[in-house]
């Protein structure tokens, strides 16, 4: 069989990579080749059409193996991540039955959202819960954070589960300032080092948070959440060393919690690359074994991404996120419900949350393979290229003096990120599915809108500052915009006068259909009319306050004036094609195309036409 397969390879000669290049060039027919195949990312480095094992031949972490350092395959010998949701606790009893309850539904790891200035019996809420099997992790105001930890240390060692309890107190006091503009005020090293030698009798308790997942939340990209996260996790490390802390126990405290885009092969990377910096900068700390160096990350799909039109394809964004934190070797995963963005999350969505996780293991067996990523050409590449941008982001940010002095510039960066994904949104370069591409035409929801984005802070109610994290989603302007058509007295009607060639009608209808959608507007299409003033006069009919003008480049010279002189004014016509001289002249005002900005288009309708 070896001799065999030996001969049928022999019949292929080997394929150099300019030789490749040079027949994809002839394929191109005079395309330029870096434009129309490498890719231009977010992150700052290009992503070509082709990679092969030369392009991965120096990198050193490919020789390493899971459960070794610096980790980038994994800080475990498996991938039996944890399973874990989260529940907002308003009420102690209410919120200890769910826990216990979904603990028979799947779920492995339980995460508490306490509420500023409650006084939760930790022992209440904890009642019934196996310590010893059971991850359990407490967010809470940082200034509560001590009381929480000291109440959950004793319920640990009540039930004698000092040495096999697993979890963690996210004491974040950047969170406020970041979040609401507003630092936090007392003395963080001091209160860190209370919260170490408190939380000493558990041994696997983390009390230092790294909560990357406001910045992802916030529009970061992905480089960016990688940077800022390493600078925040040695803020922890210098601060407290420089304290008197030694580095093993500041790295066994620290918990990263971060989120998840939905850029599936760049999400993998990401965390493959962010264990491997995490190790190099643990080391130099000269921690006594290389055990401190692992990274402990909660991966949580990301909110920045999912929309209230069209709601049910979060579950596909959420679904690809899980996927690609479950390839690449988390510890732990919180999957966001379809429903986050509109409403508390009810059983249905948080049962089909839950699942989405259980799919990936119990039916894809994603637990079985530990980093299958690597040895990949790609993956290993983007590891690679990822780790370099967010190295070098981590170094501008220690210029700066560290995470903490650099507080304000990185909400500044971040926010220039989310501007920046705005508008490509408006201008349909980054696609939101259901939003600003394919919306379901006749669906409503002005229901599910409330006055401003939901708030989860604990910090709820306190003063805000003028700098802060964007609080925003990537669909919220499309949203608006939607929202205000549909609650309208009256709602436009965008007629299509499709006439002429047949394909370029009918593609230039079905684009321009989809276009006024993204508004909610009443959309008429038709199979095509024999003449402008045919198609003039039974958009008439319709009342159409929009006539869309749906032909090809050749016959629009002829139709322009037809169209003008007929409407005179009695709607607004729209021209699906290029925006020119000629066109112009010809007395078109509105056009639409793929270069348009659909975003400011829509508003500028939705200014005239609305009532």
């Amino acid at each position: 069989m070896a001799e065999d397969r030996k001969k049928l390879f022999d019949e292929f000669a080997p394929v150099s990579p300019e030789e490749w290049r040079a027949k994809a060039e002839v394929d191109l027919k005079g395309a330029d080749f870096n434009k129309k195949m490498v890719w231009r990312t977010n992150e700052g480095f290009n992503v070509q059409p082709l990679y092969r094992g030369v392009d991965i031949k120096n990198l050193k972490a490919t020789e390493s193996l899971p459960g070794e350092y610096p980790y980038v395959r994994g800080t475990r010998t498996d991938n039996n991540w944890q399973r874990r949701q989260d529940i907002d606790v308003k009420d102690v009893a209410a919120a200890n039955a769910k826990a216990r309850e979904i603990l028979t539904k799947g779920i492995t790891s339980l995460g508490f959202k306490l509420h500023k200035g409650s006084d939760v019996d930790i022992k209440a809420l904890l009642e019934g819960i196996d310590l010893k099997q059971v991850e359990v992790n407490i967010a809470c105001c940082p200034k509560c954070a001590l009381d929480v930890t000291k109440a959950l240390v004793e319920v640990v060692k009540e039930n004698g589960a000092q040495d096999w309890f697993v979890g963690s107190i996210a004491f974040d006091p950047f969170k406020r300032q970041l979040k609401r503009g507003v630092p936090f005020e007392g003395d963080i090293v001091a209160l860190a080092k209370q919260l170490i030698e408190v939380a000493a009798p558990v041994a696997h308790l983390r009390v230092l948070s790294v909560d990357s997942l406001m910045l992802n939340n916030a529009g970061a990209y992905i480089y960016q959440e990688l940077g800022y996260a390493l600078a925040w996790g040695n803020e922890w490390m210098a601060q407290l060393t420089e304290a008197g802390v030694p580095a093993d126990v500041v790295a066994n405290h620290i918990k990263f919690n971060m989120g998840i885009s939905n850029i599936y092969f760049m999400e993998i990377a990401k965390f493959r690359a962010a264990r491997q910096l995490w190790a190099q900068i643990v080391k130099q700390y000269g921690p006594k074994c290389d055990c401190a160096c692992k990274m402990v990350v909660n991966a949580e799909t990301s909110r920045f991404n999912l929309t209230i039109y069209d709601s049910y394809v979060n579950l596909l964004r959420t679904q690809t996120e899980t996927m690609s934190a479950a390839l690449a070797g988390v510890d732990s995963i919180v999957v966001t419900p379809f429903d986050a963005p509109y409403q508390e999350s009810d059983d249905f969505s948080e049962r089909i949350a839950r699942n989405q996780q259980i799919l990936l293991r119990e039916e894809s067996h994603l637990d079985k393979v530990v980093d299958p990523a690597g040895g990949s050409y790609y993956v290993e590449t983007l590891t690679a290229s990822l780790a370099q941008q967010a190295w070098n982001l981590f170094l501008e940010v220690e210029d700066k003096g560290g995470f903490q002095a650099a507080l304000a510039d990185v909400i500044t960066q971040v926010n220039a990120s989310a501007e920046a994904r705005f508008d490509k949104v408006a201008k349909r370069k980054e696609q939101l599915l259901g939003t600003n591409q394919f919306p379901n035409f006749t669906e409503k929801a002005a229901d599910k809108f409330h006055d401003g984005e939901k708030c989860c802070c604990c910090c709820k109610g306190d003063a805000e500052g003028e700098l802060k994290l964007n609080n925003k989603r990537l669909a919220s302007q499309f949203e608006e915009i939607r929202h205000a058509t549909e609650t309208s007295a009256h709602v436009p009607t965008a007629f299509m006068l499709t006439i002429g060639n047949l394909a370029m009608r009918l593609a230039r209808a079905q684009f321009s259909c989809n276009f006024f959608a993204c508004s909610g507007y009443n959309l008429i299409d038709n199979n095509g009319f024999k003449t402008v003033a045919e198609g003039v006069e039974a958009a008439m009919e319709q009342k159409a306050d929009i006539v869309v003008l749906c032909s090809s480049d050749d016959e629009y010279a002829e139709l322009i004036p037809q169209a003008v002189e007929l409407l005179k004014g009695r709607a607004e016509l729209v021209l699906a094609g290029p925006e020119t001289d000629e066109f112009k002249a010809l007395g078109v005002e509105h056009f639409i195309n793929v270069k348009s900005n659909v975003l400011g288009t829509l508003k500028a309708f939705n200014a005239k036409l609305l009532k």
